[in-house]
């Protein structure tokens, strides 16, 4: 209790709770806020011709506006940010639980164990992320074409072809299914937690608890999950939550520049690209084309930033370990 309260001591731990919990409601929100249609696809949602390359302003059919091709700017938006958590979400939650774990092992584990596991960790981050992209597409592009599968042809009476039918793999489907980006974000995100969580067990281990618990014999794993990663993960939390808004933000760079995924927010700010600056050189002439994508993009990033430095205080791990030392002590004392 006594952290919640330290946690909502500061304004802007408020503020980022505030963001992050109206982009929770707008996501769960979306078939409510923004009904989909017949002509709906994914996160866009067509008002108009799609041979109409011009963005009109906002009007009654789009409130804040259409892009090139006629897609409601609004729908777009509404429908993001249910991505974007989504996707955000996964990439901290997967990225946690791997680094989580790797760290606290390797910890635990030390000398030659630890140092292999760490220079692993080491080399993992000195690969580059957009590189990783662009490799891990590659690869899924290949291993599916690689894969083939099997044809079915249909012939009728006199041996002519009607049609055919292409079965792929059932790994090749899952592979299509698969998203690059969001699998490369994972595979060059967990290190710096698996690296904190390391410097914290080795830390702890040493501790008064930590050895009485080892001298009545509990499992090493156990040790781990019940003692050490409870005491150790706070930092890694801060992290987590820090990377759901900064994966946010890389994948709809990723998608803004043409590398691949499939952020609705990226998407708008590429298909308005050209309309940032409107006819005769004004700035706000179709504000509508980049600005709420923009500020979406911004304010989510914000939001899990202020949350993650909130919780770098909340979740300061050396008040429980002093607790559990001092409950240690008082019992030899009796």
């Amino acid at each position: 209790m006594r952290r919640v309260t330290r946690f909502f001591s500061h304004w802007q731990n408020w503020l980022g709770t505030a963001l992050v919990l109206t982009f929770a409601v707008v996501a769960l929100a979306a078939p409510v806020l923004s009904q989909p249609n017949k002509t709906t696809q994914g996160a866009f949602k067509k008002v108009g011709r799609s041979t109409d390359l011009t963005p009109h302003p906002p009007s009654k059919d789009a409130i804040l506006g259409t892009l090139p091709g006629q897609l409601d700017v609004y729908h777009a938006l509404i429908w993001g940010a249910r991505e974007a958590m989504v996707f955000g979400v996964s990439v901290a939650l997967g990225a946690f639980i791997f680094g989580s774990f790797f760290g606290a092992v390797s910890g635990y584990a030390g000398g030659m164990v630890n140092d292999i596991m760490m220079r692993i960790t080491d080399a993992f981050l000195t690969f580059p992320v957009l590189a990783g992209v662009v490799f891990l597409q590659q690869l899924v592009a290949i291993t599916i074409e690689s894969m083939g599968g099997i044809y079915w042809f249909n012939v009728d009476y006199r041996g002519q072809f009607i049609d055919f039918q292409f079965t792929p793999p059932a790994f090749a489907v899952f592979l299509m299914k698969v998203d690059p980006i969001l699998i490369s974000l994972i595979l060059f995100s967990w290190m710096p937690i698996a690296r904190i969580v390391n410097t914290m067990v080795i830390t702890l281990k040493n501790t008064e608890f930590i050895q009485a618990t080892r001298a009545l014999g509990a499992n090493p794993f156990w040790i781990i999950r019940r003692h050490l990663l409870p005491n150790a993960v706070g930092p890694a939390i801060v992290l987590a939550a820090r990377d759901v808004g900064s994966s946010v933000i890389l994948q709809a760079t990723i998608t803004f520049i043409g590398l691949g995924g499939a952020s609705p927010w990226g998407i708008l700010l590429s298909l308005g690209r050209n309309w940032v600056i409107g006819p005769g050189g004004d700035l706000l002439a179709t504000w509508w084309v980049f600005l709420p994508a923009t500020l979406a993009i911004v304010l989510f990033g914000l939001g899990w930033n202020l949350v993650g430095d909130g919780l770098t205080e909340a979740l300061e791990p050396s008040a429980a370990t002093y607790e559990r030392s001092t409950w240690l002590r008082r019992k030899k004392k009796k």
